[in-house]
């Protein structure tokens, strides 16, 4: 196995995996500390005592437990795939743990501060195009990056009411668009047309007519909570919380939620939705066909 077995391994994420471009961002970062902290040994060759120091000196400059955890994850990774081509006899990972990290679960937003938020009057047609964005994000549960790529007449269909998106692992989706998020989108369409430039097909797209980064997007975000008097920071991710934990509670339907969601693993969902134990004992009791009290 040569030096380049890092980039053989982030080809096959890429090709065969289908992993997203912010995902072999974070792997190429992850794995580059094996070649920067042990420039002299290659990365197959580096031993279980190596790979501990390497994480001591990571948690020693700083480093969050979140982000030494990740690393981990990323490391070991790449050491099954090297081990699935005989480039190595045993995972150096096997048996290392990263710190232990707080556990601190996304905020929502309240009801009453979602509609705080949605109600504000637009004051021009920037800011009906900011109402339509958090209308969508809340209405339908939508990543920042799934928004940013939606083009125009090509994702939704609002005579069905339904947005399709392309999420993590080049998954598609469709959601339903509320009622609310239907008229702002209307209204932001209508405005549209006069900024977008000519075969621009974003649906969201700034003052000089182009597609709206993801960056430009969340700063409008909040500042039109700003404007709305919120008090609280307010980001798209936010918005998506405040989705599945609204209709969490209203609905307690965790697996519905997921598939809104796009979530692989319902332990994802749980979390996400700061679900507790007692809530989930009560939908138990309710709905299991062998927990109802006769």
């Amino acid at each position: 196995m040569s030096a380049s077995s890092i980039e053989n391994f982030l080809a096959e994420l890429e090709h065969q995996r289908l992993a997203s471009p912010h995902t072999l961002t974070a792997y190429r970062r992850d794995l580059q500390h094996l070649q920067t902290l042990t420039p002299a040994t290659a990365p197959e060759q580096i031993a279980p005592p190596q790979l501990k120091r390497l994480l001591m000196k990571l948690h020693g400059e700083g480093l969050a437990p979140r982000s030494i955890a990740r690393t981990l994850s990323a490391w070991r990774a790449y050491y099954r795939w090297l081990a699935k081509r005989s480039a190595i006899t045993r995972n150096p990972c096997d048996g290392l743990r990263a710190p232990k990290q707080p556990r601190n679960l996304p905020k929502a937003l309240g009801a009453d501060q979602a509609n705080a938020l949605l109600d504000g009057e637009p004051d021009d047609a920037l800011e009906n195009r900011d109402r339509a964005m958090a209308e969508l994000l809340y209405s339908s549960g939508l990543r920042l990056s799934e928004l940013a790529s939606l083009d125009i007449g090509a994702n939704f269909d609002l005579k069905e009411n339904e947005v399709t998106v392309l999420g993590k692992r080049n998954k598609t989706r469709t959601v339903p668009i509320g009622g609310k998020a239907k008229e702002a989108l209307l209204d932001w369409i209508q405005e549209r047309a006069a900024i977008a430039k000519a075969g621009e097909k974003a649906l969201f797209v700034n003052r000089t007519g182009t597609r709206l980064s993801t960056t430009s997007i969340a700063r409008r975000l909040s500042r039109w909570a700003q404007k709305q008097g919120l008090g609280v920071h307010v980001h798209p991710h936010m918005l998506r919380h405040s989705f599945a934990s609204h209709l969490l509670q209203s609905s307690g339907d965790l697996r519905a939620v997921q598939e809104l969601l796009g979530h692989s693993n319902i332990s994802t969902t749980q979390i996400y939705t700061h679900l507790d134990f007692q809530h989930l004992a009560k939908v138990y009791d309710q709905a299991h066909p062998r927990a109802r009290k006769k």
